[in-house]
């Protein structure tokens, strides 16, 4: 990773963190959230994948549009380090705890393995 890239990466995770921490205190079942990035196709390529605990959890924060508040807590932290989408809800991704124990024994390595970046 090249200087530049470890910086911006750096301001990247300090702005999830800041999102993460406020959608836990404010969205039920949310436990944390990650990003996946190939700088070499940013910003297109990056992927915030935001993780509950239960599938249940999940829907249920569907169901009343916590997903979005959880998005726009990243779109707000993003912009203030200059990174902007048309749409960032193509950048969002989510996930559960429960389905990575089902579908990769608790892996998430290989399970973000399975998830390709542009």
């Amino acid at each position: 990773m090249k200087k530049t890239d470890k910086k911006l990466d750096n301001q990247i995770c300090k702005v999830l963190t800041n999102a993460c921490e406020t959608a836990k205190s404010q969205v039920d079942g949310f436990q944390w959230l990650t990003h996946l990035v190939n700088y070499n196709q940013f910003p297109e390529s990056l992927l915030i994948i935001c993780i509950f605990d239960t599938k249940t959890e999940l829907e249920q924060a569907q169901q009343e549009s916590q997903n979005l508040v959880i998005v726009s807590l990243i779109k707000n932290e993003l912009k203030q380090i200059n990174i902007r989408f048309n749409d960032i809800k193509s950048h969002v991704l989510f996930d559960t705890e429960e389905a990575c124990e089902v579908q990769h024994n608790g892996n998430w390595q290989k399970r973000f393995k399975d998830i390709s970046i542009k």
